[in-house]
């Protein structure tokens, strides 16, 4: 059952796609007075009108109250839980698929090269980003097996097959994108990947968001172990190197939609040789 604050979350979601905003609109009228004031008493002190003229009006009205900055949230905490990892562990080749290229990308192109894989189309040059387009719901081309040893796929996979971005509509898409992922990277690699979690389900067609039991038996069963776990709460916060006990997987780390950051090694086949 949705608690109340989920469901708020969910009624301004909705509310936005249509762009409007009920929230902001109350705080846009409350606020307006006192910009009114602000501009005239500014008008008044102003000495040199005629070398600083006023141009065009542009009232931001919630900023005088407001933080300093946002430190919370799914994209905010995994974006540097990741690239940190990568930079601790500086692998000789890191590709991404589908994460966000104005988050984690760039700040992993800070630092060093990184390659990135969507389905969409990037048409800006980037330094230290090498960009290709590939469906990961499509068979691989073979220079891209085994082609690196390290990857991450950040908030992405949740999305494949909902049609979303483009994507053919395809209820098993996840499945496919996983099976990808293994395949892109060589064994004992290492995947980052975070989806959403929570009670399992679909909303369409934004993302699903994942059981953590089921998570972690798709996981398994794609040949992968899990390393290192760390989940972003209900509120935002980051609770870094979660220890999974049996009572957190059946509970799903007591979230509504929280993020889980999963940090797995491919799992060495039987018969193959060692590196």
């Amino acid at each position: 059952m949705e608690t109340a604050k989920s469901y708020r979350r969910y009624l301004r979601s909705l509310f936005s796609l249509y762009g409007f905003y009920p929230r902001a609109t109350l705080a846009a009228v409350w606020r307006t007075p006192a910009f009114i004031r602000d501009c005239i008493a500014f008008a008044r002190m102003n000495r040199s009108p005629g070398e600083w003229p006023f141009g065009r009006f542009y009232p931001y009205l919630g900023d005088r109250r407001a933080a300093a900055g946002t430190a919370k949230g799914h994209y905010f905490h995994q974006d540097l839980l990741v690239a940190r990892r990568i930079y601790e562990c500086n692998p000789v080749r890191h590709v991404d698929v589908g994460s966000r290229v104005d988050g984690f990308v760039a700040h992993v192109a800070s630092f060093r090269k990184i390659e990135v894989a969507d389905i969409r189309p990037l048409k800006a040059s980037i330094a230290n980003v090498a960009f290709t387009q590939i469906d990961l719901m499509a068979p691989l081309a073979a220079q891209h097996l085994a082609m690196c040893d390290s990857l991450s796929c950040l908030h992405a996979l949740e999305h494949f097959g909902l049609g979303r971005y483009g994507d053919r509509l395809d209820p098993d898409g996840h499945l496919t994108g996983l099976a990808n992922l293994a395949r892109m990277l060589g064994e004992d690699g290492i995947l980052y990947l975070s989806v959403p979690i929570g009670p399992q389900r679909i909303d369409f067609n934004s993302e699903r968001v994942f059981g953590m039991a089921h998570m972690l038996d798709l996981l398994d069963r794609a040949g992968f172990d899990l390393l290192r776990f760390s989940c972003v709460d209900d509120d935002g916060d980051l609770i870094e190197n979660q220890t999974l006990s049996p009572v957190l997987v059946e509970t799903n780390c007591g979230v509504e939609y929280g993020c889980g950051i999963f940090e797995l090694t491919k799992r060495r086949q039987p018969g193959s040789a060692a590196s």
